[in-house]
């Protein structure tokens, strides 16, 4: 088995994704714009983790705050459309 060849690294580089609210500067979120909060929801009605989104842990946290209330107050639906 010596002899056998190397497997070669075949990942490529990630470009981090920046935090959309971060780069707006974005002090909190607010669960009554629907619109903007809907980015962060798949067709199905889930939050986007935060690899996905490209948010901060901070803002996710925020985000999936204001999704939740959203959601309580029929702005979001809880399950896809």
């Amino acid at each position: 088995m010596p002899d056998a060849p190397k497997k070669q690294w075949r990942g490529r580089k990630l470009k981090r994704k920046t935090c959309a609210f971060c780069a707006e500067k974005t002090k909190e979120i607010d669960y009554k714009d629907a619109l903007r909060i809907r980015r962060f929801v798949t067709d199905r009605g889930k939050i986007l983790p935060r690899r996905v989104s490209g948010n901060c842990a901070k803002h996710q946290r925020l985000l999936a705050v204001s999704i939740k209330r959203a959601r309580e107050l029929a702005l979001l639906p809880y399950a896809g459309e």
